[in-house]
């Protein structure tokens, strides 16, 4: 979003082995911040004509941020690409959804990208994932307000979080190129789905959630302890200043495990999944 193709054109060009063959098609500045239906739409048929012209070449796609949710929404209508697939590299793509995209579209009533940016496309990737081995890459910094890192993770990816490394410049900060270079220099699979644990199903219990987002977890030190599970994990909760309704997962070390707010018009669901959690005690 607020970009061209040059930063990832640059990286493309840092990372890639000898005679690659790279495309980096350009979506527009301006375009990136209204409707992603024709983002898509041009990604897809850039990817297409490259299938078309070298359709026995092993195939790397990378993306960041707004381009990982066009990858998603691409992937998901071309099943018949993923053989093709070597390996997908997501760097900060907000696939649970961006936070700061619900901040300002708290309702979904259709704010340019806000809109498209604050969806949670985790189903869709990962039925991706479980096929096509992938990286996540991610800042720890979130004080652009742009992607939280709880919002990058997927099942059956790998996942590497740079310490001191900006949403911006997850495009050329010389440590991301040699994550995915390290991901590339030996042959990788899909990783296999998490080992089912109390936090596990605590996370998929609240993600479940009507209009759910992944939060910062950052804010746990303003939440309140509403339980705590036997093993030591704790729920806890915070309503910020402006009356938005929080969710923290903590382990018994006290770090946090999930965050999530939803709008003011699912906060009554929230409640209600916090009550389930409690009664049944996902156990």
């Amino acid at each position: 979003m607020s970009d061209t193709n040059h930063a990832m054109n640059s990286l493309a060009y840092k990372v890639a082995p000898p005679y690659s063959h790279i495309v980096a098609p350009n979506l527009g500045f301006i375009q990136t911040h209204f409707e992603i239906e024709p983002l898509i739409q041009k990604v897809e048929r850039s990817a297409a004509q490259a299938f078309a012209q070298y359709p026995d070449l092993p195939v790397r796609i990378m993306a960041t941020s707004l381009g990982g949710v066009i990858w998603v929404e691409v992937l998901s209508r071309h099943r018949e690409w993923w053989s093709k697939i070597e390996s997908l590299v997501l760097l900060g793509s907000p696939i649970g959804g961006a936070d700061l995209a619900r901040i300002i579209d708290p309702f979904g009533w259709g704010i340019g990208m806000a809109k498209h940016l604050g969806k949670n496309r985790r189903p869709l990737a990962e039925q991706i994932t479980a096929i096509v081995p992938t990286l996540v890459v991610a800042g720890n910094i979130d004080s652009d307000g742009t992607v939280t890192t709880e919002s990058t993770k997927l099942n059956h990816a790998h996942f590497v979080c740079l310490n001191g490394v900006s949403h911006p410049a997850l495009r050329f900060d010389p440590t991301v190129a040699e994550a995915i270079q390290e991901f590339w220099a030996k042959p990788r699979e899909p990783l296999p789905a998490p080992k089912i644990t109390l936090t596990l199903e605590l996370i998929e219990h609240f993600r479940a959630v009507s209009g759910i987002t992944d939060a910062n977890s950052r804010d746990l030190h303003h939440a309140k302890t509403v339980f705590s599970f036997a093993d030591g994990t704790s729920l806890h909760t915070w309503k910020n200043i402006f009356g938005v309704d929080h969710i923290f997962i903590a382990n018994a070390a006290g770090e946090c495990q999930y965050a999530g707010f939803v709008g003011w018009v699912d906060s009554v669901g929230l409640r209600r999944a916090i009550g389930k959690a409690i009664e049944l005690q996902i156990v």
